[in-house]
């Protein structure tokens, strides 16, 4: 290249032309080096999303009882009845009817597939794209998320977890860790000064307590120390922030709060709106409960109630804020629930990874849109399998992080966001 056609390459060119460099002839990637934002990745692949709201449904949700129901099969519905829906030709478990309303905003996929059929297996692959092995830790896409495709707002934590689930930062570090929230209506915990404890005061020990650890950080200086020493400055700055008011839904009217409904999951959602408003960056709510080996029925009509009330709320405030378009909403699990229906087991479902749903929403995804099919009793997948690999790619690709970037960990191996997965190109409007 000459030095004429170089200096009229724009910034984002020359980002672009340094991370494929850098990538074909040294086997690295600059991507997260070259000061990534999402301004930069939305324009390198035309994404759309800028945040990501992910609801985790801990314990294996029933496919058969909520998204893929087949109402011919009464020997796999059980006491389940399919309604209709806002999109033409998607029909859903009756324990569902506001979700119902909000399905033409909605990507359902069918055809999700694992090999992984325990909870904290299939859970962690979910999480982070691998099985678990002993002598690694694996970031969670909260993480990846945070790595490559940076804050929105360097004043509050990028990464947020609601109600338990969520992760740490795996071999990135404690700092791309999320910060975990136990309960929504508690807010973020221990991020003010104590009343008793003044300016002046409060200072002089942020001194003292400096002067102390200084030994200890010239002695022990490596990534992992240097990732707690900036997570402690960001939390004292964070005291301080104007944006510490996002954390507090007691900003919101009760109208509001009523809307969204009052169980954890709920509210965790409301806070979760009020958090991408604030530009974090990745935010995951839990709802566990969803084992329902024993007396399935009555397991998915009580979590189907709470989850109903806030995932509809969440979908509908969204889109009336403007806010759906650039904001995707994930709906994960690890597995289904078998359509057989165990009687010895007071109609229980067990562990079925062979096939199972999970939703996107938002961030450029079509709406009313199902991708994949199972077969005729939700057994097997019958068109377009998607591996967890596929839909952590697909998730990627809506926030325009490229599925193939890698990142090398600190025992020097090369690993991707969604390990070899490909990203769902027919899901995007």
């Amino acid at each position: 290249m000459k030095k004429s056609e170089a200096n009229r390459l724009s910034e984002l060119d020359r980002r672009k032309f340094m991370s494929y460099a850098a990538k074909c002839y040294l086997g690295v990637n600059l991507f997260p080096m070259l000061g990534s934002n999402v301004g930069n990745a939305a324009e390198i692949s035309g994404a759309k999303a800028k945040r990501v709201i992910y609801l985790y449904m801990g314990g294996g949700m029933s496919h058969v009882d909520t998204f893929d129901p087949k109402p011919k099969k009464k020997d796999v519905m059980g006491e389940t009845e399919a309604i209709a829906t806002s999109a033409d030709g998607i029909q859903i478990g009756h324990y569902l009817p506001k979700t119902a309303k909000v399905m033409d905003k909605v990507c359902v996929v069918n055809s999700m597939t694992s090999n992984q059929g325990a909870h904290e297996q299939g859970s962690y692959i979910m999480r982070t794209s691998y099985a678990p092995r002993g002598t690694i830790s694996h970031p969670t896409l909260g993480a990846w998320t945070l790595k490559l495709a940076g804050r929105l707002n360097p004043d509050i934590p990028g990464y947020v977890a609601i109600n338990g689930g969520g992760g740490g930062g795996g071999f990135f570090g404690a700092k791309f860790g999320a910060a975990p929230i136990g309960n929504a209506n508690e807010g973020l915990k221990d991020s003010r000064r104590p009343g008793s404890v003044g300016s002046e005061d409060f200072n002089r020990r942020l001194s003292l307590a400096d002067r102390l650890n200084k030994q200890f950080h010239d002695r022990y200086e490596n990534s992992e120390v240097k990732g707690y020493e900036e997570l402690y400055s960001e939390a004292v700055r964070l005291m301080s922030s104007e944006d510490l008011k996002a954390f507090n839904i007691g900003g919101e009217s009760d109208a509001a709060r009523k809307h969204y409904g009052n169980g954890r999951f709920a509210q965790g959602c409301l806070l979760a709106r009020r958090l991408v408003e604030h530009d974090v960056r990745f935010v995951e709510v839990y709802l566990g409960g969803w084992d329902t080996h024993y007396d399935n029925f009555a397991g998915v009509e009580a979590r189907c109630a709470e989850f109903d009330a806030g995932y509809s709320a969440l979908i509908s405030d969204l889109a009336s804020r403007d806010m759906l378009k650039d904001t995707l909403v994930v709906v994960a699990t690890e597995f289904g629930r078998s359509p057989e229906i165990k009687t010895e087991h007071n109609n229980g479902r067990d562990h079925h990874p062979a096939a199972f749903t999970c939703l996107l929403a938002g961030g450029g995804i079509k709406g009313g849109y199902r991708y994949g099919e199972t077969d005729a009793s939700a057994t097997r997948i019958k068109e377009n399998p998607v591996e967890v690999q596929d839909f952590n790619a697909t998730i990627g690709h809506a926030l325009g992080v490229p599925h193939d970037l890698v990142i090398m960990s600190p025992t020097k191996r090369p690993f991707r966001m969604a390990d070899k997965g490909s990203p769902i190109k027919e899901v995007f409007a």
